[in-house]
Parts: C-alpha cells; structure tokens; sequence
C-alpha cells in the first residue's frame, strides 16, 4: 500500500473506532498532520498525481531556485520545504500542471470528510511560503509560474463545512458536525499543553531539545534554525537543538538511566561542564556545524556523570530560552514539558533550578488533544 492510501485508510479506520453511543455527540473534527508532508493532487478529482513527498526528504536539485527567488534566510530556503518539493515537482512533470494543487498531509485527508478542494491552515501553509502576518502569499511567490497550485489559506481552527453527507450517513454522525482546517504535529502538541499565555514554553525533551515558546513578537533567523508559526494574535518562537535523549541513549541505557537518576540529589550544582551531542554539529542555541561533543572528563561515578550530563543540557535549554529573549521575544517564565525526559522527576528540578523557574510535566502532550482543542474552537 503507498503511503496516501495508507493515511485515508488510517482514517476511516479511526473513525469506526469512535464508540458508536459517541458518534451523535461529535460536534467537529480537525486534523494535524506532519509539516511539509506535501501532495500534488488533480483539482478537479483530488487523486494524487505522484507519491506523496514526506516531510524529511530533502530535494537539493529545487534549492538553488528557491534561494534566487526568496528573501535570503526564509524559511523556504531549506531542501527539506514545502516550496523546494513544489519546485522539483514543477521542473520534473510536464503533463497536468493547469490542473494541479498542492496539500498538506492533514489538508488533504481533511478533503475527504469536507469535500472543498484546494483548503490549507497557514501553519501548514509556511513552509510554502505563506506570510501569517500580512495574510497572504508575498509577491515574490504569487509572480511564479507554480504559485497556482497553491491553496487558499484560513487559520487553523476555521470552520470549513460540514460532514460530507455519504460520510455522516455511513458512520451516524450528527447533521451539523463542523470540520475545521488542521495544523502541524508539533503546533497540535503545543496547543496540547495548553500554554496560552505568552511567556509560556514547551520544552519537549525526546531525542532532541526542542523548545516552543508563546511571545508576542515574532522572530525569525534561520541561521539558528529559529522561525515563528502564528497563533491568533500570538507568536510560537522555536528552535531545536541536537542535545538531549539521542545522546544520552549513546552512553545509558534506559534501565541505567532509571536507577542512576534515583541517586542524584537534584539541589546540588554539579561542577562538571559538558555539550552532550549525538554527532558533530549543532544549531540552536549555538550555530556551529563543527561543534564536537564534549562528554569529558568522565568521573568514576556514573551518577555523578548522570548528573553532570542533565545539568548539562539544562544549561543549554537556558541558554536557549535567553537566546529567543536576546532575538526580541517575550521572556519565558513558565515552562512545561513534553517527551521521553519530562517523565524524570530528578532531571525537571535541576532543571528548575537552573532555571530559575517553575518547570512541570504537561498534563497532556499528545497532538491529537491539540487537534481535538483546535475542532472545539472551530465548533465555537
């Protein structure tokens, strides 16, 4: 099975699996999907024209095009972008480009259940090349032969339409269930921990660093990977750095990781300074691409090499936090947290103090809750 069919299948799967005594109280629906997972679909049928380009497939050979048309450092200007993988799709097919669209992941399987062609979020729609803050495509797009396959842009959480009704019929869904346009995956797991006010974070602490913080400013500087997604009147600020679970993993195991942290006494400073990182490089909240990891001196204790490695990459989250503040945006000063690492309680108070502000687990860091919280706004 391609991966298109497999993500509609997945669907309707989904929807079967909604208890049937539920079914009459869905009010709407919404969908978050991967960013830059994009399809190039037929506009009239909206069949795929070509496999699906997933988020992490980067096209070199669209890059230098990209570059020659957008600002220098948009976000656009990564081989890895929506815009490159249109670009690439443009220049390598001939055939059926007057009728041709480009989708999402989440917009398209969201086409299913509305029926209305041609609809994306502007969450989705930025690494395209949609401008959120003047609300619409900039002038250097639109002059482009392929800008008419892009979509018509609405904010994430919008009302589209209703339930298709061979849909609603099918599974007993009620008449005005409402389906709202969608967002990204890692927007949906903000939206999750429901940090609404600026000066909020999440840090997700998986195999990575990543931390989004709510600002009122919006601040961009691709050369620390940092870029803004809009949220209502709002900024999410975020970066990413290569520290956190992949390197730790290099060096404990889970079992290890667990027992060890049980001897840590968080209150104490560990005076031993390292940057974990997996594999050289890293970009956020240090740029520098021949960074080497630093893991040494080892002492003999494990726990207090454990310890000297959390306060490690606390030190870098902090870093990070006053890097976005150093860039112009809101000072944080509450921070939640999502991932494999919120689950140690050691690690959240060295990191507290760290710090210097109150860190806690997110009650709940599943995208789907986020998606779940954006149809609730829809259906309002």
């Amino acid at each position: 099975m391609d991966w298109a069919t497999s993500w509609k299948a997945t669907l309707f799967l989904l929807l079967e699996d909604v208890p049937v005594s539920l079914r009459p109280f869905i009010s709407s629906i919404s969908i978050d999907g991967t960013s830059a997972t994009t399809i190039v679909v037929d506009s009239t049928t909206g069949e795929p024209l070509c496999r699906p380009f997933l988020y992490n497939e980067s096209f070199p050979d669209a890059l230098p095009l990209v570059k020659s048309v957008a600002p220098a450092n948009h976000t656009v200007c990564s081989g890895s972008s929506t815009l490159c993988k249109l670009v690439s799709w443009w220049n390598s097919h001939d055939s059926n480009k007057e009728s041709s669209l480009l989708l999402h992941q989440a917009d398209w399987l969201l086409w299913h259940l509305h029926g209305k062609l041609g609809i994306t979020d502007y969450n989705n729609a930025l690494k395209v090349g949609y401008d959120p803050e003047i609300e619409s495509y900039p002038p250097w797009l639109l002059q482009q032969p392929y800008s008419q396959l892009l979509p018509s842009v609405k904010a994430p959480g919008t009302s589209i339409g209703h339930l298709k009704e061979d849909i609603r019929t099918q599974y007993g869904f009620p008449k005005d269930c409402v389906i709202c346009t969608g967002t990204t995956d890692s927007i949906a797991a903000f939206l999750a921990a429901r940090a609404t006010q600026p000066g909020k974070a999440v840090t997700s602490l998986g195999s990575t660093l990543a931390v989004k913080l709510l600002s009122t400013n919006r601040i961009d500087d691709a050369r620390f990977g940092v870029y803004s997604h809009r949220l209502d009147d709002k900024w999410l600020v975020g970066g990413a750095s290569n520290t956190g679970g992949a390197a730790l993993r290099q060096i404990f195991t889970d079992e290890q990781l667990e027992e060890l942290s049980k001897q840590i006494n968080p209150m104490e400073t560990s005076s031993l300074d390292y940057y974990p990182l997996p594999a050289v490089g890293e970009r956020f909240p240090v740029a520098d691409p021949q960074m080497v990891p630093r893991l040494h001196p080892r002492p003999e204790s494990d726990v207090d090499y454990l310890h000297g490695i959390f306060e490690s990459i606390a030190r870098i989250e902090a870093k990070a936090y006053g890097l976005l503040k150093d860039l112009g945006a809101t000072q944080v000063d509450e921070v939640f947290t999502a991932g494999g690492g919120a689950k140690n309680d050691k690690w959240t108070k060295i990191r507290e103090r760290v710090l210097g502000l109150p860190v806690s687990r997110a009650i709940q860091t599943e995208a789907s809750y986020g998606a779940a919280l954006l149809a609730l706004k829809g259906a309002r």
